[in-house]
């Protein structure tokens, strides 16, 4: 009889034990008997015969993870502080020869040796394809593909319109000239659309896009395709990154400064820094990509550089003061809307982030269950907490004072649609944000009618910053900076300029190009303006002097509790645990900028080390069910 030590899928129960009568390899997916039911399990270690009795393993389920796929997920499980069982069900497993062989409708006794899925041994001499078309590249991107053939991890620093994607699908049709395959992450499904049609112009239907709104049975074509070894090119949001892909030998980061990257749940891992890990387990070539670098990888990683859009045009930047759709904003639009142009108009909040208060007694009207405001959403007629997801009708008065009626300052999508509309007669408005691109076909088609000319103005929040590539856009609002520029985050200035550069970057791709920013105080960033590089330098100096990432390392804990009392006392007593290590410094602590969602109040921990290792180590000292720790934060709501 064999003992194992197993990790239940999908689950924060802890490590168990079971028998079998059968020898099985770590990382084997097997199914046990747990209660009055079966679950799926993992194979983590051979184990010795424990005193107590268990219970034998039910069989195997015919799929496995690969020892780097292990590897990884003990890594993120470590660093991130998740469960092993939670960070390996990140991944996908690869599928037995036989179960492989018998979902794709062969038969082992008479398969014909061409028709047989492909063993890591035979996979790069037997899919080595001809790349017939490929894109031609200018004199400064072939210089930039050339140095990143030379690097194993490289960030591909290149203006808007600089051509990355064309880098790109070289790098790609390399790889798959030599037989092996890539992961080619973007940062959302707005992206998609727009890069599957240039990918499939390249590569036909050896790409596949992979992300959270492909329905169940196109996932499993996919994985189908990927076992055939049809699929040799994966693209998609950060959950791509873990597909059953073999002999990978490339993985490119786009927009790698894009915050989406960082998931906000356990394990809250970011995909660039898996990406980088990955690259360096399985030997595969990492690219990380942006016109915008975080201040992180422009200091850590070899930097390749395209410095000059593909198509030179004219760019006029205007600096408006004002706020909300002012009629600076309207004239610009009528104009370019009247001459032909398109245009591109960015609102800082998603959505109709609206709320609604008394001009009485000054009270916000908040969500009962979370100490913020209830979103107002016209289109819809009710009010909507954006972090339980709490509805009610729209108040006609205030809960604290009985004042009506209560009035709303801040725009919304909605609002400054129905502004706009209503002052430029004939134009046709595309609303982008989460609240009204709700699947990929609604993506689809709002895209489809931009780029057919059918809609004349993009309006929304910052799926609006995603690299789309119009050239018709002959105008870009940016409004709402200075609120982003105002938070309470030491990245707040990379943020504002970040967005600045990527909604003016949007026009201009082939015509001459207007830019109306609307702030306070233009002196924030026009000296910038052209040089991202230059401002990149100076927010590094600011980010050393103030001790801040990538010069320390930062941790967050969060605390939250039903009893305020029981959680404030949870966080004490944690500051207390981790007041001796002498190595590490609490930044501070106490109640955090929300202090309630969903009934719970919330407290947090902020802390920084110069060394990784013992703040690591304090943490882990600390870690309990009681508490969250997000590593390397970018979150602090």
């Amino acid at each position: 009889m064999y003992y194992y030590t197993v990790a239940l899928l999908s689950s924060s129960a802890p490590l168990l034990t079971y028998c079998a009568d059968v020898v099985y390899e770590e990382g084997t997916i097997v199914i046990v008997p747990l209660k009055n039911t079966t679950k799926e399990a993992v194979i983590l270690k051979r184990a010795e015969a424990p005193v107590f009795e268990t219970t034998p393993i039910a069989g195997s389920s015919g799929k496995h993870y690969t020892p780097e796929q292990m590897q990884i997920a003990k890594f993120i499980s470590e660093y991130y502080f998740s469960s092993f069982s939670e960070a390996i069900s990140l991944f996908i497993p690869f599928r037995n020869e036989q179960m492989r062989n018998e979902e794709l409708g062969m038969r082992n006794d008479g398969l014909h040796r061409s028709a047989m899925p492909l063993s890591n041994e035979d996979s790069a001499e037997r899919l080595a394809l001809s790349v017939e078309k490929k894109p031609e590249l200018s004199v400064s991107q072939q210089q930039a593909y050339e140095q990143l053939l030379q690097k194993d991890k490289a960030l591909l620093f290149g203006v808007t319109g600089a051509g990355k994607t064309e880098i790109f699908i070289a790098l790609m049709a390399k790889m798959l000239e030599e037989g092996k395959t890539t992961i080619f992450l973007m940062p959302e499904i707005s992206l998609t659309p727009q890069m599957e049609k240039r990918l499939r112009a390249y590569f036909g239907d050896a790409v596949a896009m992979w992300h959270s709104k492909i329905t169940k049975k196109k996932k499993e074509e996919i994985l189908q395709g990927i076992e055939s070894g049809r699929v040799r090119i994966i693209a998609g949001a950060r959950s791509a990154l873990f597909t059953p892909m073999r002999d990978v030998e490339l993985i490119i980061v786009d927009e790698e400064h894009d915050d989406s990257y960082k998931a906000q749940t356990r394990p809250r891992y970011h995909a660039r820094d898996v990406a980088v890990l990955m690259g360096k387990k399985l030997g595969a070539k990492v690219v990380l990509a942006s016109a915008t670098p975080s201040a992180t990888s422009y200091h850590k990683y070899d930097v390749v550089r395209l410095p000059k859009p593909y198509v030179q045009t004219r760019k006029h930047y205007r600096f408006i003061s004002g706020d909300g759709i002012t009629a600076p904003i309207v004239y610009a639009i009528r104009e370019h809307f009247e001459e032909g142009g398109q245009s591109l108009l960015f609102l800082p909040t998603r959505g109709n982030f609206k709320y609604l208060y008394c001009q009485k007694c000054g009270k916000t009207h908040t969500c009962p269950f979370c100490s913020v405001g209830m979103a107002l959403h016209r289109k819809h007629r009710h009010l909507k907490c954006h972090y339980c997801n709490y509805t009610e009708a729209i108040r006609e008065s205030c809960t604290e004072c009985g004042h009506a009626p209560l009035t709303s300052e801040r725009i919304g999508t909605q609002e400054a649609i129905e502004i706009i509309e209503e002052a430029i007669e004939g134009i046709k408005i595309e609303q982008f944000d989460r609240d009204s691109i709700t699947t990929a076909n609604k993506l689809v088609k709002a895209l489809k009618r931009f780029e057919s000319g059918e809609s004349h103005l993009l309006l929304g929040t910052q799926m609006l910053s995603k690299g789309h590539d119009y050239p018709n856009i002959t105008l870009s609002v940016i409004m709402g900076l200075d609120h982003i520029m105002g938070m309470a985050d030491y990245r707040s200035r990379e943020r504002a300029m970040s967005l600045l550069f990527q909604i003016a970057g949007r026009s201009g791709r082939a015509k001459e190009a207007e830019v109306l920013v609307q702030t306070a105080d233009p002196s924030q960033y026009e000296a910038y303006l052209g040089d991202y590089e230059a401002f990149l330098k100076d927010e590094l100096l600011f980010l050393q002097i103030a001790d801040y990432p990538p010069f320390v390392s930062l941790a967050r804990i969060l605390i939250a509790h039903k009893e305020e009392v029981k959680a404030a006392k949870i966080t004490m007593d944690t500051v207390t645990k981790l007041k001796a290590y002498e190595a590490i410094e609490i930044v501070g602590h106490g109640k955090a900028p929300i202090e309630r969602i969903a009934n719970k109040y919330r407290f947090q921990i902020l802390l920084r080390a110069k060394n990784r290792v013992p703040l690591l180590k304090a943490l882990h000292a600390v870690d309990c069910r009681e508490v969250e720790i997000d590593m390397d934060p970018v979150e602090f709501s």
